[in-house]
């Protein structure tokens, strides 16, 4: 199971597990219930590789990241993690 403590956004953690290069059980702590319920049933069973390419570069408002944005900075820190 991946755990990442997300920056810049409402939410204050994102879980999820890797299979197979696959995401799975995606679960935002905090943030915007639906939306974030939304995005994770979305990426359910969608390869770790497209979903940083759909997520990455989502922005929130004025802000400069998003829940999007950060789920696919945790994918990409669990390749980094795992490929070592």
């Amino acid at each position: 199971m991946g755990s990442y403590t997300p920056s810049g956004v409402c939410s204050k953690k994102i879980n999820f597990d890797v299979k197979q290069d696959k995401l799975h059980n995606v679960s935002f702590e905090s943030g915007c219930p639906g939306n974030l319920f939304g995005i994770s049933q979305l990426v359910e069973g969608m390869d770790i590789y497209e979903a940083i390419k759909r997520l990455q570069g989502i922005k929130c408002g004025g802000k400069s990241t998003s829940c999007p944005d950060q789920l696919s900075k945790a994918l990409v820190a669990y390749i980094e993690e795992n490929n070592n």
